[in-house]
C-alpha cells in the first residue's frame, strides 16, 4: 500500500510519482521504498499512458536514508537485502512499463536517486540540479542499476570514472554526457515536464511499448535477432488503430489522433 512517503496521482492519462520526505531531501528508506514499488505497480494501468518521476521539496533524491545506516547499523546485514530487494523491483518495473516514463528532476540527485533517474526513458533536468552516483563516498558500490544503465549512456570509461571517484556534477555536464535529456531554466521546469508528459500522452502508445521493448533488448541481442524483433513489433503495431489513425493522417496531412491502441 501507498504511504505518505510517496504521493500518486493521476490527469488526463498521465501518473505523477512524487518522491515526498523533503525534510531528507527524499533520501530513500524502506518506507518509500516500499511505496514507491506499489506506485509504479499501480501505473501499469492501461488507462495511464505516460508516468513522471520528481520529487518534493528541495531535491529529487538525494539517495538512501544514510542517518537510517547509520541508526541501524547492527541491523544493517538482516535489512539491507529486503531494502535494495524493494528498490530493484521499482528498477525492474520502470523498464517494463508499457509506457513512457519521464524523471523530473531538480536540486540534489544522488545515489539511488541518479540510479533511479537513469532508469527512466526521459529525464529533464533543472538548471541548478547537482549529479553524483555518490556510492563511493559512503564506502559502497552503486545499486538500482547504475551499473547497468550508467555506462550504456555514457560508456565504460567514463562510467568508471563517475563511479569510482563520485565527483558532483552540473546539469550542463548532465546533458552533455547524456545522462538528462534536456536542461531548462529552474522555473521552468513544471511547465516543461508537463508539456513533455502531454505530448507523449497523445502517442502512439503501444507503439511507444514496442519501442521500449526493442531498444531494452538490443543491448542483448546479435543484428540478426534484433531485425526479426523489429519486424514482429512493426507487424504487431500495423495490426493496431494508431498504426492505421497514423497512415490516413499522413495521406489526408493532418495531425494524427491517437487512443494508445
Amino acid at each position: 500500500m501507498l504511504n505518505e512517503t510517496v504521493i500518486y496521482e493521476v490527469s488526463q492519462s498521465i501518473a505523477t510519482i512524487t518522491l515526498n520526505r523533503p525534510q531528507q531531501l527524499n533520501a530513500m528508506d524502506q518506507s518509500m521504498m516500499q511505496a514507491l514499488r506499489d506506485a509504479l505497480t499501480r501505473a501499469q494501468d492501461y488507462t495511464i499512458r505516460v508516468v513522471v518521476i520528481r520529487g518534493a521539496g528541495r531535491a529529487f533524491m538525494a539517495g538512501g536514508d544514510v542517518a537510517t545506516f547509520a541508526a541501524r547499523a547492527s541491523e544493517l546485514t538482516e535489512i539491507l537485502p529486503s531494502m535494495i530487494g524493494l528498490f530493484h523491483e521499482s528498477t525492474e518495473l520502470i523498464r517494463a512499463l508499457k509506457k513512457p516514463v519521464i524523471a523530473s528532476v531538480h536540486g540534489a540527485c544522488a545515489g539511488g536517486g541518479l540510479s533511479l533517474m537513469l532508469a527512466c526513458d526521459l529525464a529533464i533536468a533543472a538548471q541548478s540540479a547537482k549529479f553524483t552516483v555518490a556510492y563511493a563516498n559512503i564506502g559502497t558500490s552503486p545499486d538500482g542499476g547504475a551499473s547497468f544503465f550508467l555506462p550504456r549512456v555514457v560508456g565504460t570509461r567514463r562510467a568508471m570514472e563517475l563511479m569510482l571517484l563520485a565527483d558532483r556534477f552540473d546539469a550542463d555536464t548532465a546533458v552533455r554526457l547524456g545522462i538528462v535529456n534536456n536542461v531548462v531554466a529552474d522555473d521552468a521546469l513544471a511547465d516543461q515536464t508537463a508539456l513533455l508528459a502531454a505530448r507523449l500522452s497523445r502517442g502512439p502508445t503501444h507503439a511507444y511499448a514496442n519501442t521500449k521493448a526493442l531498444i531494452g533488448a538490443s543491448f542483448e541481442r546479435d543484428l540478426t535477432t534484433q531485425l526479426h524483433a523489429e519486424m514482429l513489433a512493426f507487424a504487431d503495431c500495423a495490426m493496431g488503430a494508431d498504426f492505421k489513425e497514423g497512415v490516413q493522417a499522413f495521406v489526408d496531412k493532418r495531425p494524427p489522433t491517437f487512443t494508445g491502441n
